[in-house]
């Protein structure tokens, strides 16, 4: 019975120590495989069985074959990688942002913008020749094309992202469904977890496959002892207890453009957090492109507005036949501070000046803009102001279909526009050169381009006035109540400044999550990766303890031959 039982012990050896071989194999086949988690052979002695007053062991047994692998840090590697590739994605979007502004080139808008202030200059000195108000005028086309080209890059930027959004969606519902089906036949492999093995191929793709759905998106796993992962993203599921939910896009519109948002299919909320490749890309979409837009679009509407009062209260060299406002109201009869305007108007007048055009006299009218919500009576509506208007000699006032005030004069008259302190005419649209509310649709007045006479280059002095082109010409120099007491080149300064910052400081946060992401991917090399010379050493062993078993068995061998023979 004895020689029987070491023949048996003997015999369980060389299967246990050609298994270790095969592991052991295997992790050496795998050693360059990205990924790969190595497989370690778990042993454990055997009951021993009694005789008399001894217990005889009984060898070695296989406990199982399952991955090195630290659980903790794979979580924190997830969530390490989510920061990572978040961060990555808004520095690129920075990135690119940079060089749409080109702030560092010749092509910039302060160059743009210097370069048509610098042409007004040029026509304050020489107020009376056409050819330069000309160039000044087309010099104001180009700075205002800068500005809506730049806009419409962004928009195509914001928009392409789009594209990005939707390869990392679809990229991700695949991963979730490979995670759901990994986990079923793993489940099956393992039994349910009944075995003590571990199904290290399935295993190591599904781990794969969540390292890179947490580089997309921000998931939290959690192993139940079935081997299944349930994988959340914030409060939603992706994958619970075999089923699956998916991550959709909704399109909507945002600063004038198409851009898709993303949720997990059946929630009411976007995808939460910003971390993830994938809610990087919204977060440079909507926050570094978006609120960048904004910032352009409050330069461009102060420019606007600012500018125009200036012009509002000058006069070309010649005065209007008629002029058409190019703003509209909402509602005629409201105050013009609560009507819908796109530059809200002030308490204060305007001086409407009608000149006879054969004896050169002038009649000069006040009109009153009441805002304040003191005086008496209600406060001035577009309605009030058409009929306040119309009550001047010589001029027909009138309001067109799409509620924007239209002036005409009266045969051999012509109108000019002075000391609005209001800002009512810019507000209206009236005496203006630039047309639009934002970056999107800025551009020159059609009444300046297609007649340079009605550049309001003077103040009424009279022939070689340029006084009011040289107030033009500085305009930029002027505190603005809307920008908090900042000037137009401060504040741009201040965009610009504020995006190398930012950009700056998103590249130092990159570098920090790239940083210690790496280093926990070196912790997990060392634990779970495989070692050659530590995986040569192992079959150097199992051969030794391999030969010492058959030599056991040659021995048992001749032991029971002689008893056999006695």
């Amino acid at each position: 019975m004895g020689l029987n039982s070491a023949l048996a012990i003997a015999g369980r050896s060389l299967e246990v120590f050609t298994t270790g071989i095969e592991v052991a194999g295997n992790n050496i086949s795998n050693a360059n495989t990205p990924g790969y988690i190595r497989e370690r052979l778990y042993l454990s002695p055997s009951q021993g069985t009694k005789k008399g007053a001894l217990v005889v062991g009984g060898g070695v047994l296989v406990d199982g074959i399952r991955q090195e692998i630290d659980k903790y840090l794979e979580t924190r590697i997830h969530t390490s990688s989510s920061d990572f590739y978040g961060s990555q994605q808004r520095e690129d979007i920075y990135k690119q942002l940079e060089a749409t502004v080109n702030e560092l080139s010749d092509g910039d808008l302060s160059t743009g913008l210097n370069e048509f202030l610098g042409k007004i200059q040029d026509f304050a000195n020489q107020p009376e020749v056409s050819a330069v108000a000309q160039i000044a005028v087309q010099q104001g086309v180009e700075f205002a094309r800068e500005i809506a080209d730049m806009r419409a890059r962004f928009n195509d930027q914001r928009s392409s992202l789009g594209v990005k959004v939707t390869d990392l969606v679809n990229e991700a519902n695949v991963l979730i469904d490979r995670i759901g089906e990994l986990n079923r036949k793993i489940t099956e492999t393992e039994a349910g977890g009944l075995l003590n093995s571990d199904a290290g191929g399935l295993r190591t793709e599904r781990y794969n496959a969540m390292n890179r759905l947490a580089e997309i998106i921000p998931i939290r796993a959690v192993e139940r002892e079935t081997g299944y992962f349930d994988i959340f993203v914030g409060p939603d599921h992706l994958v619970l207890q075999g089923e699956v939910q998916h991550l959709e896009t909704e399109v909507s519109v945002d600063r004038e453009a198409q851009v898709l948002n993303v949720k997990v299919e059946g929630s009411i909320s976007d995808l939460p957090g910003t971390s993830g490749e994938l809610n990087g890309v919204i977060d440079g979409r909507d926050q570094i492109l978006g609120g960048f837009i904004d910032e352009l679009d409050t330069y461009t509407q102060n420019i606007i507005f600012e500018f125009n009062k200036i012009h509002a209260s000058g006069q070309g060299t010649e005065g209007f036949d008629s002029v058409a406002g190019t703003y509209s109201v909402e509602d005629t009869a409201a105050s013009l501070d609560a009507a819908g305007l796109a530059f809200a108007p002030e308490h204060g007048s305007f001086e409407v000046i009608v000149e006879n055009k054969l004896t050169g006299a002038r009649e000069t009218t006040t009109i009153q803009i009441d805002l304040d919500g003191i005086n008496p009576g209600p406060n001035t509506s577009l309605d009030s102001l058409r009929t306040d208007l119309d009550a001047i000699s010589n001029v027909t006032a009138t309001l067109t279909p799409d509620r924007r005030l239209e002036l005409e004069a009266d045969s051999n008259y012509e109108i000019y526009f002075a000391n609005d302190d209001s800002g009512t005419l810019a507000a209206l649209g009236i005496n203006t050169f630039f047309t639009g509310s934002s970056s999107s649709d800025i551009a020159v007045n059609q009444a300046v381009l297609e007649d340079t006479s009605k550049f309001a280059v003077a103040q009424g002095g009279g022939s070689g006035d340029g006084s009011n082109a040289l107030k033009l010409a500085k305009f930029i120099e002027n505190p603005v109540e809307a920008l908090g007491q900042l000037n137009l080149d401060d504040y741009y300064d201040g965009m610009i400044s504020e995006l190398a910052q930012n950009s700056a400081s998103e590249t130092a946060v990159r570098q920090g999550f790239e940083s210690f992401r790496n280093s926990l991917v070196t912790q997990k090399q060392q634990f779970s990766g495989v070692s050659l010379d530590e995986e040569a050493i192992k079959v150097m062993e199992l051969q030794r303890s391999y030969q010492m078993a058959a030599r056991l068995i040659g021995v048992i061998d001749e032991l029971l031959s002689t008893l056999v023979s006695l």
